[in-house]
Formats: C-alpha cells, sequence, structure tokens
C-alpha cells in the first residue's frame, strides 16, 4: 500500500491535504509533516493543508485557503480520520482520486486506496514510515516535516506514556530529534496553558467525582466555561488531567458545546470505544469521543462506562 500511495502522489501535480474536525496535534503533524515532505521532495508540486484552524495549535502550522476550483484534478489524502463524518472541509470528495491514512480502527474504509494501521502510536508515525519506506522513491525529509511528525507522536503518545508507544515509537522519535527544531519550543506551545485554563484545571482536579469502582466523570457546562472565559476546545486539553489519579479505571470530561456536549472518554484499561461507537463517536481502544445532546444522557453513558470497567 505504501507503493501505491507514494506511486499515486507522483502522478498528481496538485496534492489537497484534510485531517479531522478539532484537530490535536497528530491531526496537524501528520497532515502538515506529509506536506512538508511533498513539498520537499517534489517541488514542482502544489501541496496545500486545509481545514478550519485552531487557535490552540497554530504554533505548529497555519493552513491554506483554496477555491473550490483548486480540487479539479487533484489528488486528495485524509490523515488522521477514521470515519467520514469527521473529516474537516467537506470539499474532500471533490478531488480526482482520495487516500485514507489512519491509525484509528478501521470502521469506515473510505477512498480509493486506504492505509490503516492501528498497531501506530499515531498517523505521524506512519507518515514517518512512508517517508522511509520511499527514500528511495525519491521522498526527503526536511526539518520542518520532522518537527511537524514529532509534535504529532508526542502529542498522541501523551509524552510516550501511552500503551500504543512501542520500541518502533521511540526509534522513530529517536531520528526525528536529529533534525534542526527545538524541541523546546514543541513542548511549550503543546503544554503551556494560559492562566484561565490552569485556574480551570484547578477546577477540575478539586470538583470531579470518583465512585468506588475507579470510574470517575466531570462535568463542564458553558456558564462553568463561561466563568473562567475557557473555549470548549480549551477545556478538551484538561481530559488528561486525571490520569495520575491512584486507583482510577475510566472517565468522562462532559463538555457543553454550543449545540451538543462533547464526551472525551479515558481509560487505563478497559476498552471505552465501544462506549463512544454507541453514541455515534469513536476512537482508540482507551482513548475516544462522542456527542450527546441532553444532560439526561449523561447517567446513561456513566452507567455504559461502568459496565465496561466491571
Amino acid at each position: 500500500m505504501k507503493d501505491q500511495i507514494i506511486e499515486t502522489i507522483k502522478q498528481y501535480d496538485t496534492i489537497i491535504i484534510h485531517r479531522h474536525v478539532r484537530p490535536d496535534p497528530d491531526a496537524y503533524g501528520s497532515q502538515g509533516g506529509l506536506a512538508e515532505i511533498l513539498k520537499a521532495s517534489f517541488p514542482d508540486k502544489t501541496i496545500y493543508t486545509v481545514g478550519q484552524e485552531e487557535r490552540s495549535l497554530q504554533y505548529l502550522r497555519r493552513l491554506d485557503e483554496i477555491s473550490d476550483d483548486t480540487y479539479n484534478g487533484s489528488l486528495v489524502i485524509v490523515t488522521d480520520t477514521a470515519n467520514q463524518e469527521r473529516i474537516c472541509d467537506q470539499r474532500y470528495l471533490s478531488g480526482d482520486k482520495l487516500i485514507k491514512i489512519d491509525h484509528h480502527p478501521n470502521e469506515d474504509p473510505y477512498g480509493d486506496l486506504v492505509w490503516v494501521d492501528t498497531t501506530s502510536s499515531s498517523t505521524s508515525e506512519m507518515i514517518y514510515e512512508l517517508y522511509l519506506y520511499g527514500q528511495e522513491k525519491g521522498l526527503q525529509m526536511s526539518d520542518q516535516a520532522a518537527r511537524l511528525l514529532y509534535a504529532g507522536i508526542v502529542g498522541d503518545t501523551g509524552r510516550f506514556l501511552y500503551p500504543s508507544t512501542n520500541d518502533r515509537t521511540f526509534q522513530y522519535a529517536g531520528e526525528l530529534i536529529q533534525y534542526n527544531f527545538s524541541r523546546t519550543e514543541v513542548y511549550d506551545g503543546m503544554y503551556e496553558l494560559p492562566m484561565n485554563v490552569v485556574k480551570l484545571n484547578g477546577y477540575v482536579l478539586q470538583n470531579f467525582e470518583m465512585n468506588e469502582n475507579g470510574v470517575a466523570s466531570m462535568i463542564l457546562p458553558k456558564e462553568l466555561l463561561a466563568t473562567y472565559d475557557v473555549r470548549a476546545a480549551d477545556a478538551s486539553l484538561l481530559v488528561s488531567a486525571l490520569g495520575s489519579v491512584q486507583g482510577i479505571k475510566a472517565w468522562a470530561f462532559f463538555i457543553e458545546e454550543s449545540d451538543q456536549i462533547r464526551v472525551r472518554l479515558r481509560s487505563k484499561g478497559p476498552v471505552i470505544n465501544g462506549v463512544a461507537k454507541k453514541y455515534k463517536g469513536g476512537g482508540h481502544p482507551l482513548a475516544a469521543g462522542a456527542s450527546i445532546y441532553s444532560w439526561d444522557e449523561v447517567p446513561h453513558v456513566m452507567k455504559d462506562i461502568e459496565e465496561v470497567c466491571k
């Protein structure tokens, strides 16, 4: 499949790269890292990265704004996006051919070419693997590409703490840091938080609830977010804060947005992406997300998590 992807890339002059809505560092890292590799490898091609920008990730990359006509005769690649509903910018179907590159379970195998590897820690890791495979076929790495891929790997492994981290992850990260970029700047951009978000984190640590079975929850209605002047997207950055709590098995953040309540699920062992799927979401076995549309659904979600933990 890697060979087919590289040969397809060579056939197109215009390549447009998408990723998922509500992006994280791996979405930006895989999307931007692939773009920078292709720019370094094929300077005569025109490469775009598109989607709604996320303010907290602008330290990684700024995205392109392109017209609908740009898609005519183009190759579209979607990275780090399991299902079509989550692809940011629905023009992804307007190109000549579509490629999916992802590390989530392949429950929606869209695209003309599909490369999914659930053993990879991140899609950024897969993009680096694509580069390694394609070195003799003309692929070249750049400092900027290495920076983006490293950030994506660090983000999706929780600084190499998550179980998805393996020997290959450490090997690739070790090779990427040989390029010329500042790891300190990457970490600062990824983990420094504004004071208002830090104060909300204090509220989370003081007010989350956990039962005797190690199942925890945190409810963040929009009125509370307004009190701290925190966006829902920024509140989602705090979901990992409970991972260091002794005895915790799985937990859910319920973060109210204007039109829905985002459910962020995390686990230290029990597989919880089945719960997310039940509420029209998905994700990894230990990190997933979904949406509900009423606070009345919260007890049902928590009951499902409880059953999984049992």
